[in-house]
């Protein structure tokens, strides 16, 4: 399997052929969704979701479908059975790939902020993409896609849910508002200059792809 960053929090995971894509938001070029077999969304926030742009991609290939929760699926309505929805437990081919589904909410922002729903998507038993969200999964992880940066996390949580899912390797995601010397920090404190985990950590940049 072959496992390309497309900015922020998308990925595209590709494998004989089929073309998976995980959370193309508006962080991410257009051109993540060419040749999409099937789309999983994690949650509806605009850096994880472009509705329009999402449904440009349907419109431009009938056979596409999207796998997602209740709150994102209600705003793709039209589509019939081409959105499906997903929750917690649920474990569905996609696309020929094997997807098993952790979580059920967003991560707390602030106490005053209602929660929203969020997934998480295991592909293959091989990679899993959280979301906004720290869960870990009740199932071995070989690559986790890490949310390194964001309004609802500290480096603490990170490292510490680096910890918890115990993966073998760790990318990083949900890193587009972080500057270079942002990442050269977050970096540091996942490596040899914090605290430790068992988990050997790595960024891709945008376009650069890695062999699983």
């Amino acid at each position: 399997m072959e496992l390309t960053k497309h900015g922020h929090a998308c990925v595209v995971l590709h494998e004989e052929g089929r073309r998976l894509v995980i959370d193309p938001g508006a962080f991410t070029e257009p051109a993540a969704l060419d040749h999409a077999d099937a789309v999983l969304i994690t949650h509806e926030h605009v850096d994880h979701f472009e509705p329009d742009r999402l449904r440009a991609a349907l419109d431009a290939d009938p056979a596409l479908e999207v796998w997602t929760n209740t709150s994102v699926a209600a705003r793709l309505e039209g589509l019939g059975g081409r959105v499906h929805v997903v929750g917690h437990g649920d474990a569905v081919s996609v696309a020929g790939f094997d997807v098993h589904v952790h979580g059920e909410l967003h991560a707390e922002i602030h106490p005053d902020i209602p929660r929203i729903g969020n997934v998480g998507f295991l592909v293959d038993g091989q990679v899993f993409h959280p979301g906004d969200a720290l869960t870990v999964p009740d199932e071995p992880v070989a690559t986790l896609l890490l949310p390194v940066h964001a309004p609802w996390s500290r480096t603490a949580d990170v490292i510490d849910y680096l910890r918890a899912v115990h993966a073998d390797q760790a990318f990083a995601v949900h890193d587009g508002l972080l500057n270079d010397p942002g990442l050269g920090a977050v970096a540091r404190l996942l490596g040899e200059g914090g605290p430790g985990t068992p988990t050997p950590y790595g960024r891709l940049a945008p376009g650069d792809s890695v062999e699983l």
